[in-house]
C-alpha cells in the first residue's frame, strides 16, 4: 500500500498518557552525562533530588507515540523509516514528575522521490494532566526511505538554519560513556520482538555500523546540555526552545565537541565526534529567555 497523501495527513495518533516519576528524570540527565562531574553543583541541580530541575531535551522523550506508522493502514513502509530532525519549544516549565498527556498530529508529508522517499512531519503538544497547563511543543521530521514517488508535494519541509560564517564563539567537549546507548534506551518502550542496534552488536555491524551507536536523542540531549553549560550557566529557564538536524551516527565512548555561535539570544550549533569529519548534529538552533 502507498502513502495517500490526504489520509495520512488527516491520520489520527492516538493521545499518549505518560506517567513518569523522579526517578525518570534523574535517570535521563545521568544518561546524558550530567552528574559526570559530582564536585559541580550546578551539574548536580539535574541528578540530586533537591531543589531538582528538568533538562529541557527531556521533553523529547515524554508522551510520545509509539508504533502508528507500523499500522498498515497508514501506508507507510517501516523498514529504514529513520528520524532526521527534532524540536521544542518550552511553554512552562517541565514538573520533576506527574502525568503528562501528548496529543500528536501528522503536520507535513513531503515526497522527496523514488530514489529518496518520503518526509513525514509530525508535531506533539503535551500538557500537564493535573492542571492543564501547555508544558511544551516537539517537532520532530522522519524520512521513510521506501515510500517516495505517492505523488505528493516535493521539496523541503521548511527552511534549515543555516551556521554563521565564523569560528565558533564556544566549544564544549563532554564525554560519553561506554554504556550511554544502553542507559538512554531505558526511555524508550522495550519491546524483545524488534533487535535494536542501539545494543545489539550483531545487528549494528549488519547495518553498517561498527559496533552499536548511541541514539540521534541521547546526540539531542548532549548538545542541550553543552548549551546549558556554556549559555546559561546551566539554569534551564534560560533556554527556550532548542531545534537540530541528525546528519551522522556517533559511538559510546565518543567525546563530542559542540561548536556553539551566539547572536543576541539566538544560539546556533553542530555537533561533532572529537576528530570526526561530518557533524552528527547540524543547523542547530536554540533561543534563549
Amino acid at each position: 500500500m502507498a502513502i495517500d497523501y490526504e489520509k495520512l495527513l488527516a491520520w489520527r495518533i492516538a493521545d499518549a498518557r505518560h506517567s513518569y516519576t523522579l526517578r525518570d528524570t534523574l535517570l535521563y540527565a545521568l544518561s546524558v552525562g550530567l552528574g559526570a562531574d559530582p564536585e559541580d553543583e550546578r551539574q548536580l541541580d539535574y541528578v540530586y533530588e533537591r531543589d531538582l530541575s528538568v533538562l529541557p531535551s527531556m521533553a523529547t522523550v515524554l508522551a510520545s507515540p509509539s508504533g502508528w506508522m507500523r499500522d498498515p493502514e497508514t501506508g507507510i513502509n517501516p523498514v529504514g523509516t529513520l528520524a532526521i530532525d527534532q524540536a521544542f519549544e518550552i511553554h512552562a516549565p517541565i514538573p520533576v514528575a506527574g502525568t503528562v498527556i501528548g496529543k500528536s498530529r501528522v503536520s507535513d508529508v513531503r515526497d522527496l522521490g523514488p530514489e529518496r522517499g518520503a518526509l513525514i512531519c509530525t508535531e506533539r503538544t503535551v500538557h500537564d494532566e493535573a492542571t492543564g497547563k501547555p508544558l511544551f511543543t516537539a517537532r520532530q521530521s522522519s524520512l521513510a526511505r521506501k515510500d517516495g514517488g505517492f505523488g505528493g508535494p516535493a521539496g523541503p519541509a521548511g527552511p534549515r538554519h543555516d551556521m554563521p560564517a565564523r569560528e565558533p564563539d564556544f566549544v564544549c567537549e563532554l564525554p560519553t560513556a561506554d554504556n550511554a546507548a544502553l542507559l538512554f534506551r531505558l526511555h524508550n518502550k522495550l519491546d524483545p520482538k524488534h533487535p535494536d542496534a542501539h545494543a545489539d552488536p550483531a545487528l549494528a555491524r549488519k547495518l553498517g555500523h561498527r559496533r552499536p551507536i548511541v541514539h540521534g536523542l541521547y546526540t539531542f540531549g548532549i548538545a542541550c546540555h553543552a548549551l546549558l553549560r556554556t549559555a546559561c550557566d546551566y539554569d534551564a529557564a534560560r533556554l527556550r526552545s532548542m531545534a537540530a538536524r541528525f546528519t551522522a551516527v556517533a559511538y559510546p565512548g565518543d567525546v563530542l565537541r559542540t561548536e556553539i555561535w551566539r547572536d543576541g539570544n539566538v544560539l546556533s550549533f553542530q555537533c561533532r565526534a572529537a576528530g570526526g569529519a561530518k557533524p552528527v548534529l547540524s543547523n542547530g538552533r536554540a533561543e534563549l529567555a
